[in-house]
């Protein structure tokens, strides 16, 4: 059986309740073959990331858990960590917005991550349904539809992102080219990219022109007509 096989089960017996989280984690944590290159990113299109986030039915608990999961990490550009640490208490309502406040990031930098409405309301259709009134957002669900534990790990994040991919045959697709793909988009619909260096919490601007996939253009450069030119 292939080590990514071995995983994968382990995950679904974690996430189930049927494995304990730390004999999950250990199996999960024995390395494979080392794989030499360098990984491409992978950027959806608004047409696919609707898709993507809306792919999980709301007919049970899990599917509310993996559309609000699906939905915060392609439209607030959330690292996994960041995810399974997120706490209710974070999210707050700042300058008549909805917000993460005080997210603690990598490196241990600190930002404030807004929330669009429609975040929001896949948040709060999975807290109620769960009946999650305090700790962190986002709990395993076992195969009877209940929650379990007080958390979840990283590894599962990862599984709910490549299984719904690969029903929609998005070959390749990894949690953090939902946050890629949420800089991009982002930047498509005229965001400046000093708030997306905010959105993302990057402390570098060269950081988040990779994530965005682009290159300077010469030809039509952006200050050839800034209203001051004779």
């Amino acid at each position: 059986m292939r080590l990514a096989a071995v995983r994968r089960l382990a995950y679904e017996a974690a996430d189930s309740g049927l494995l304990s989280p730390e004999l999950a984690a250990g199996i999960r944590r024995v390395k494979g073959a080392k794989k030499l290159g360098v990984r491409l990113g992978n950027w959806l299109t608004a047409e696919e990331a609707r898709c993507l986030w809306q792919s999980p039915g709301t007919q049970t608990l899990k599917g509310k858990r993996d559309r609000a999961l699906l939905a915060i990490l392609l439209g607030c550009g959330l690292r996994r960590r960041e995810l399974t640490e997120l706490t209710l208490d974070l999210l707050q309502r700042r300058e008549d917005h909805w917000a993460i406040v005080d997210l603690v990031g990598k490196g241990g930098h600190i930002r404030t991550v807004p929330v669009p409405e429609w975040v929001k309301q896949t948040l709060d259709d999975w807290v109620m349904a769960a009946g999650i009134v305090t700790g962190k957002v986002f709990r395993c669900v076992c195969r009877a539809g209940t929650t379990w534990g007080d958390g979840m790990t990283e590894r599962v994040v990862w599984h709910v992102v490549k299984d719904y991919a690969a029903k929609l045959n998005l070959a390749g697709l990894a949690p953090h080219d939902l946050r890629r793909s949420c800089a991009r988009l982002c930047h498509i619909a005229g965001g400046e990219m000093e708030q997306i260096q905010f959105l993302l919490g990057h402390v570098s601007v060269q950081t988040t022109e990779r994530y965005l996939g682009c290159k300077q253009r010469l030809r039509g450069a952006v200050n050839d007509q800034i209203g001051i030119e004779p």
